[in-house]
């Protein structure tokens, strides 16, 4: 592959993964309004903030790279996100469920910045892949912490009146 061809794959993934970050920020907001757990509640806006850090460096890269981010991709993930919002209001067993789309989405981030990652390198843009080190490391730290909560979790699940037709 060509220089340029490569250069402009980099483009894409930086801006998918930037869009990627809006998406989880909004999917947060939802989140942290539909928790009552003051624990969990701190953590989620604690990555909440790594969040916009990941967006903040992620735009930084492509204003260096002399490319904007994509109004489509991010208008894309804010329909699924509200759309994931709307259902969480809904449901009633939120707590877990809530941890099992945070994990998902966390391995989802990860396997992003890896490839986002490993295609800078290629590319020889040692900076966009600092980013996506960065990032992964806050995306992992976030899976383990909720892998840290499972029980607590299904607790807070379990006590939620009425789910068990209490």
């Amino acid at each position: 592959m060509d220089d340029q061809k490569l250069q402009r794959k980099l483009v894409e993934y930086v801006r998918d993964a930037h869009a990627m970050e809006q998406t989880v920020s909004t999917m947060l907001d939802s989140m942290i309004a539909t928790t009552d757990d003051p624990d969990i509640e701190e953590m989620l806006k604690q990555h909440k903030r790594q969040t916009q850090e990941h967006e903040r460096r992620l735009r930084g890269r492509l204003d260096a790279m002399g490319a904007g981010t994509s109004t489509a991709k991010s208008v894309g993930g804010l329909g699924a996100a509200l759309f994931k919002g709307v259902g969480d209001v809904a449901r009633n067993d939120k707590p877990a469920k809530n941890a099992r789309d945070g994990y998902m989405t966390e391995h989802m981030e990860i396997a992003a910045y890896e490839l986002l990652e490993r295609l800078a390198k290629r590319a020889g843009d040692e900076q966009t892949a600092e980013v996506a080190r960065l990032n992964r490391s806050d995306e992992e730290a976030m899976a383990k912490k909720i892998e840290s909560n499972w029980d607590k979790v299904l607790d807070l699940t379990l006590a939620t009146p009425g789910l068990l037709g209490q």
